[in-house]
């Protein structure tokens, strides 16, 4: 039994998800054991899962890339996605300030940075890949670094100053490293 399931991407990302040569909807078809079929008119990508290997999760996976490639990752960031634990999530801005495209504007400035600077460092301090792309931001990391990234990024456009997000980003490290310490010593104490 075939499974199928559609996403919409900009059409500026098509090309993207083709690749030169076909070659990355070559390896999204090859690697997850789906066949891709893009109607690069409307930008809608239907992705079945091909007869012998009728795995949900494959097909949830080319989803995600595909989706993430949608959202501004480059292919070889959206293929972690292929990874055990490694999820996608994206926050829309339009969920939070409808059509409003200078709030939108401004916004993604915040969350980008001057030159990029608050981007690099969620990235940095939370294992993440960080698109900010049309209307969205996007993550790509397991889940607990994904939770922290979102929360960090939900404090900017919320307008917390940059340097109150920074501080908890900085804590938040610090716990997740006394987490895995001790987590490591535990069974050593026992």
């Amino acid at each position: 039994m075939q499974n199928k399931l559609n996403v919409i991407i900009p059409q500026d990302r098509i090309g993207v998800i083709v690749g030169e040569e076909g070659k990355i909807k070559s390896t999204i078809e090859e690697t997850l054991k789906v066949e891709l079929r893009i109607d690069s008119e409307c930008g809608n990508v239907e992705i079945i899962t091909k007869p012998e290997e009728s795995d949900a999760e494959s097909l949830l996976k080319a989803r995600d890339v595909v989706n993430a490639i949608g959202k501004g990752f480059s292919p070889e960031r959206a293929f972690r996605l292929r990874e055990e634990d490694t999820i996608l999530d994206v926050i829309d801005f339009r969920e939070i300030f409808g059509k409003n495209e200078s709030d939108i504007s401004r916004t993604k400035g915040r969350v980008i940075g001057r030159q990029g600077k608050t981007r690099n460092m969620l990235e940095e301090l939370t294992k993440t890949d960080i698109s900010i792309y049309g209307h969205t931001v996007a993550f790509i990391g397991d889940y607990e670094s994904t939770i922290t990234a979102r929360e960090a990024a939900m404090m900017l456009i919320e307008g917390k100053q940059h340097s109150t997000v920074y501080r908890f980003l900085r804590k938040r490290r610090h716990e997740e490293k006394i987490k895995k310490i001790t987590e490591l010593w535990e069974p050593a104490l026992k």
